[in-house]
């Protein structure tokens, strides 16, 4: 199945043009970029190698700056979800936040090493909290452009576009780009385009104003063709309505149990899913030596399964429902995760499998390496999908004159324990001296994340909301 027949397919609400549904989709072609090339692959290790007085010392500032983006993320995303179901449109939102983010990552283009770290995390975190807070209210559009039968296949091919999207930025800055200290040459042999100096970390630094400029372009159709909210409150008499619908929603999720139960799964797990893409990277850098290249093209390898298991489980989803999809990529992920512990450098599979440690030279070159990947193939294809379904779980569970508030909510579960996973990994490591066992922790938030979910009903709302 194609995308075009996929979005085509009798998927949008009456009155929704189909380029209306397009522009909506492109939002997450457009956002990727930022998590892909500028927080994980290629500005994230930078900054911690490069730019701070140690390794030590960048690793712990970068996940200090996460770290307090994601307070006010958690803290502020329920109050602006609340809000923008009083005031209705949700473009203007987005716009507003558009511009901070575009402004903060082309103010990376000047962290070159030796700057003042602390502007440099202050840009990065404001641009991360305007990203996720964008995301808050297109997720909040969907259920007013798509019927809740085709929900889950038009979220899970907005993901899938999304990681085509990351991809291909990310493909460009290794291969045209990024260059050896020691060669200055990029991954295919050319000099980088741009006369960029990689002795300077301008291949590195490059990244902010390249996303920043492929947000900008590519959110324009969404402005442009996709139908938004009627206007409602002006903005302080929907401020003060907001913040009053906020508590009272904050009560009644807790009596609305189903909801109340999905939120919980989805926060537990959810924090496994972050834990893991944030550290798995990293873990194999540790434990093989793998170069900055190799992590880009371990992220290449991941995009590019992760829009194929997207566009399988947009399938799965409509057949099935989002929570098949959600329970089939945590049993993927929790295989993946006990794979990747149960891996060294001469072994796998907790030595059942031994494997020589003669390195051929090239990429990726022993055999434990090539095994890891094959793990990092399994969360290729779960991680988008398991997050994609879940905003379609939620989105069937509510109506549409609700979703901006319980999509703030939905936001915050994603947040409020996202520092847990990392720190019970660098805990468990600390105390144990075993990168190894901390990482281990991360099958807890999967099982727990799983037995919460089989619990729960699917869709989460109530019989009576239901109908």
């Amino acid at each position: 199945m194609t995308i075009n027949e996929a979005v085509h397919g009798g998927a949008t609400n009456p009155g929704v043009p189909r380029r209306g549904i397009w522009g909506w989709m492109l939002f997450d072609w457009a956002a990727q970029p930022f998590f892909t090339v500028v927080t994980t692959f290629i500005f994230g290790p930078y900054f911690i190698s490069r730019m701070a007085a140690d390794p030590a010392v960048g690793q712990a500032a970068w996940g200090y700056a996460i770290a307090l983006g994601g307070l006010v993320i958690a803290v502020l995303s329920p109050v602006l979800g609340a809000i923008a179901d009083q005031t209705g449109a949700r473009k203007p939102w987005i716009g507003f936040f558009a511009v901070i983010q575009i402004f903060s990552l082309s103010l990376l283009w000047f962290a070159a090493p030796g700057s003042n770290i602390l502007w440099v995390l202050i840009a990065f975190s404001m641009a991360s909290v305007a990203a996720e807070f964008s995301i808050v209210f297109n997720d909040s559009m969907m259920p007013r452009l798509v019927s809740k039968d085709e929900i889950g296949r038009i979220s899970n091919i907005a993901w899938g576009l999304g990681y085509l999207g990351g991809m291909i930025v990310l493909i460009f800055i290794v291969a045209f780009l990024a260059a050896s200290p020691q060669t200055g040459k990029t991954l295919i042999g050319l000099d980088p385009l741009f006369g960029l100096d990689p002795a300077k970390g301008e291949d590195a630094r490059a990244a902010g104003p390249i996303s920043a400029l492929w947000y900008f372009v590519f959110i324009l159709p969404m402005f442009l063709f996709t139908p938004d909210g009627v206007k409602g409150l002006p903005l302080r008499a929907a401020v003060k309505r907001g913040l009053g619908e906020l508590k009272a929603t904050l009560g009644e999720v807790r009596q609305r149990a189903n909801i109340f139960r999905f939120l919980i799964a989805r926060m537990i797990y959810q924090d496994g899913v972050n834990g893991l893409l944030a550290l798995g990277g990293g873990f194999a850098a540790a434990m093989f030596g793998w170069s900055i290249t190799e992590i880009g093209l371990f992220g290449i390898i991941l995009n590019v399964v992760a829009i194929f298991g997207c566009l399988a489980a947009s399938r799965i989803d409509t057949l099935f429902g989002s929570k098949t999809v959600v329970i089939l990529s945590l049993f993927l992920l929790l295989a993946a995760t006990i794979g990747i512990v149960s891996t060294g450098p001469d072994y796998t599979l907790f030595g059942l499998l031994r494997f020589s440690s003669e390195d051929n030279g090239g990429l990726f070159a022993t055999a434990a390496e090539k095994a890891y990947l094959v793990f990092g193939l399994f969360i290729g294809i779960a991680f988008g999908p398991v997050q994609a379904s879940s905003r379609s779980y939620l989105a069937r569970s509510v109506s549409a004159e609700e979703a901006g508030r319980y999509f703030g909510i939905y936001a915050l579960a994603g947040r409020a324990t996202s520092f847990l996973a990392p720190f019970l990994v660098a805990s468990v490591t600390a105390l144990s001296g075993s990168p190894r066992l901390g990482m281990a922790m991360l099958i807890t938030f999967f099982v727990a994340g799983l037995v919460i979910l089989a619990g729960t009903p699917y869709p989460a709302a109530e019989a009576s909301d239901r109908g």
